[in-house]
């Protein structure tokens, strides 16, 4: 499986953004940015889509940013702790040593976006679209996954101790050097999935065995 990186994004020709708010605020379609160690909380931003850009140690919490398209972008070292992305569109874009604790992605279309390094825990991408994705030394502690379409999901040393899976198939999706203590999931969903010897001792009470001491 090949993730596609963000494209077409030329270092020179990227205009630097200092008011970020007002940025967000006055335009729908912005493109060739770069954005860096800004901060804001508790925004709404709808409606806007942004292309090709590098955004650096940009922290925006709390808000919603909702019905948004992200195509072509870098996120790096940002915060978007309890944020709301429901019902957006993430094309080829990268995560890299974020913070996305307890952010909602309900409904949002993921489409080639690499989350490496980046803290995911307790956030929500029940009925997310998800295709050509990458998990990579990323936390996803508590989080949800409730009937999701999902194809091509990389997984490389990810932590999903008591993630949630609910009406999503994991079939041909490989579990083996991340951590899935604890997950609930029904045996029909993890059905298919690959796993090592020592996960199937953490799923075998999925099927009602108990094993003796």
């Amino acid at each position: 499986m090949k993730i596609a990186k963000p494209q077409n994004i030329e270092l020179e020709n990227l205009i630097k953004i200092d008011n970020l708010l007002n940025m967000l605020k006055d335009e729908e379609e912005i493109e060739n940015i770069t954005i860096e160690n800004k901060k804001e909380e508790k925004i709404t931003c709808k409606d806007i889509t942004i292309r090709k850009a590098i955004i650096n140690k940009v922290e925006i919490i709390e808000s919603n940013l909702e019905k948004n398209t992200f195509m072509d972008i870098e996120f790096n070292h940002c915060n978007f702790s309890n944020t709301s992305f429901e019902n957006s569109t993430f094309i080829r874009c990268e995560f890299n040593n974020c913070k996305l604790t307890g952010c909602n992605f309900i409904e949002s279309r993921i489409d080639h976006v690499s989350f490496i390094e980046t803290n995911m825990d307790y956030s929500n991408l029940s009925m997310a679209r998800m295709e050509n994705v990458l998990f990579e030394n990323t936390g996803l502690r508590n989080s949800s996954f409730e009937e999701n379409r999902i194809k091509d999901i990389l997984l490389k040393q990810a932590d999903l101790t008591q993630t949630q899976f609910f009406k999503t198939s994991l079939k041909e999706i490989d579990f083996s050097d991340s951590i899935i203590e604890g997950i609930i999931v029904s045996i029909s969903d993890i059905k298919g999935a690959i796993i090592n010897p020592l996960q199937a001792l953490d799923l075998i009470g999925l099927m009602g065995i108990k094993i003796k001491e």
